[in-house]
Parts: C-alpha cells; sequence; structure tokens
C-alpha cells in the first residue's frame, strides 16, 4: 500500500469464492475508475469483516507506514440454510458494520449479498448485471464526498 495515497480498504469474505471474485470485479472496477487506490483483504466468511475492518482502522492509526483509509467496502455472500443461523449472521454483520460506520465516521459501501440460493446471489454479485460489488463501490465514494463536505455531488 502507498501511505501516501488516498486508499480504500476492501474486506472480501471468502466462503463463496466465485460470488467473492464477481464481487470484487464490480468494486474494483469501480475505484479504478475513480482513480482511487485500494488495498483488498480477505477472511473466511461474512461474520469475519467486522472485526477485520476494525483491525485494519487500527492498524492504520497507529502505524506512519500505513496511509489512513479513507473509505471502506465489505463484499461478501450469506446464503439462507434449513437453520436459523443465516438470521443471526445476517442481523449481527450488518449491525456492526453500521456500527463501524457510524462511530468513526467511516465512508462505507455494505456489499453483503443477503440471498434465498445460489441463483439470486449469482444474479447480484454479476458484474455485467446487478453489480453489486460496483454499486457498494459507488455507495463509498459518495459518502467519502458526503464526509469531505460535498454534498451536492
Amino acid at each position: 500500500m502507498n501511505a501516501n495515497r488516498p486508499t480504500v480498504l476492501i474486506v472480501e469474505a471468502r466462503f463463496y469464492e466465485d460470488i467473492a471474485d464477481e464481487l470484487a470485479l464490480g468494486a474494483t472496477r469501480v475505484l479504478d475508475e475513480a482513480g482511487l487506490t485500494y488495498e483488498r483483504i480477505t477472511v473466511p466468511g461474512v461474520f469475519e469483516i467486522p472485526a477485520a475492518m476494525e483491525m485494519a482502522r487500527h492498524a492504520a492509526t497507529e502505524s506512519p507506514l500505513i496511509a489512513d483509509y479513507v473509505g471502506f467496502i465489505s463484499l461478501g455472500c450469506v446464503i439462507r440454510g434449513q437453520t436459523d443461523h443465516y438470521d443471526h449472521i445476517c442481523r449481527e454483520v450488518s449491525r456492526a458494520l453500521m456500527d463501524f460506520a457510524v462511530t468513526h465516521r467511516a465512508p462505507h459501501g455494505f456489499g453483503v449479498l443477503t440471498c434465498e440460493n445460489q441463483e439470486q446471489a449469482r444474479e447480484r454479485a454479476d458484474a455485467g448485471g446487478r453489480d453489486i460489488g460496483g454499486r457498494a463501490a459507488h455507495a463509498c465514494l459518495r459518502m467519502m464526498s458526503i464526509k469531505d463536505h460535498k454534498l451536492n455531488e
């Protein structure tokens, strides 16, 4: 990472690798088009995203060699199973990411899919279609503008 350039952190849950790849493709394409530097870190599943984001933010504030992140993007997928595990994960991760963004006044793009099945997930992740990864990156960019007091862009 270049400590002299504004950097966006992308945290990717890799549990469904094909879906994660497509989400990342959409997000990185938007950031590349915006001319921003980004760092990608991976975690095993969606549940680990909030903690990884907080650890990375903390490390960036503690070291002069690491650039402060100007924005954050969370990418991943939860697919409903036969138990209530899905509901717990979706609720807790969403709440933790909202708390992170509000507490740290951190521009954040939420790209975590919550789907009934693989087909829904693939359709939403498709960088040539619904492009939720790209939409998360656009949301992050918009929140960065708002934080910089550019409210009408």
